[in-house]
């Protein structure tokens, strides 16, 4: 069956290309419906967005006639430096040649007018809408919790093996039971001794999960016991621990209102493009 949009017509192929686009974000969205279903709705959708996206180059054509040629090289230049050669640019685009990239610059500074005029209109967000978004999001303004850890480490490796590592770390253990002073221990026994073990202010997921289970469960100013993780033998020491808070909103003002902005072009775009459909000829 062919798709027609005020009597230009679909290709199949352009909108097996949006399914695939859309398919891994879709799928593992809606991975619990019956997979029949789920790739009648993808098509629906993929479909639908093609639809829109021609009806927005057909009023961006009809609206900017002309993009000056000397703006559009400056494009290609810029496009193509991004590439090693011009081989690879065709490639990476899915392009023949430059007179194609050409075409491609052309309709994307024509979509880029089109889309300022929509928002040129657009008032910036009020002070009550940025602290109502401020409250009613106050989980993405959260700082994780963070310590700061030094450690003495004996590396399993080619060098060592797992007896010899752990006997060393087994006399570093030793000394700290006796008074000395951790940070020269590291000196005398680590395998990471830059900045005397100290690792600085970590959050979870920057280190190595069995080595995160220790350290976050230290009290500050407190040392672990001998720990094992995938590199090797580990003593731990927390020297300070800056639990998770919550941002105020003038630290995070200027975000805030980028996302309103980004929310009220969406909408603006969204209106305008169901303007678009209601004049348009869309045939099946």
């Amino acid at each position: 069956m062919t798709l027609m949009v005020n009597g230009e017509k679909i290709e199949d192929s352009m909108i097996q290309q949006e399914v695939e686009r859309l398919r891994s974000d879709y799928e593992e969205a809606f991975r619990d419906q019956p997979p029949q279903e789920r790739e009648a709705q993808l098509l629906d959708w993929s479909k639908e967005n093609v639809i829109e996206n021609v009806l927005l180059k057909q009023e961006a054509e009809k609206r900017i006639s002309q993009i000056p040629e000397e703006e559009v090289e400056t494009s290609l230049a810029r496009l193509k430096g991004e590439y090693d050669n011009e081989a690879e640019s065709h490639g990476k685009l899915d392009t023949e040649n430059d007179e194609k990239l050409k075409e491609i610059i052309r309709l994307t500074l024509r979509l880029n007018r089109l889309f300022g005029d929509i928002y040129k209109d657009l008032p910036n967000p009020s002070k009550e809408a940025v602290l109502e978004f401020y409250e009613e999001n106050k989980e993405q303004f959260e700082t994780a919790e963070q310590v700061r850890v030094g450690h003495i480490v004996k590396h399993i490796n080619g060098q060592t093996d797992e007896a010899t590592a752990f006997n060393v770390i087994k006399k570093a253990q030793e000394e700290l039971k006796n008074g000395a002073v951790f940070e020269m221990l590291v000196e005398k026994y680590s395998d990471c001794t830059e900045d005397g073990g100290d690792l600085g202010y970590i959050t979870r997921g920057e280190m190595a999960e069995e080595f995160e289970d220790v350290v976050f469960n230290l009290g500050a100013g407190k040392i672990s016991g001998i720990f094992r993780t995938r590199f090797g033998f580990h003593i731990a020491k927390l020297y300070d621990r800056k639990p998770a808070v919550i941002l105020p909103l003038e630290e995070v003002k200027s975000g805030v209102i980028d996302e309103l902005k980004n929310q009220m072009r969406s909408n603006a775009v969204n209106s305008f493009v169901d303007r678009l459909k209601i004049k348009a000829k869309i045939e099946e």
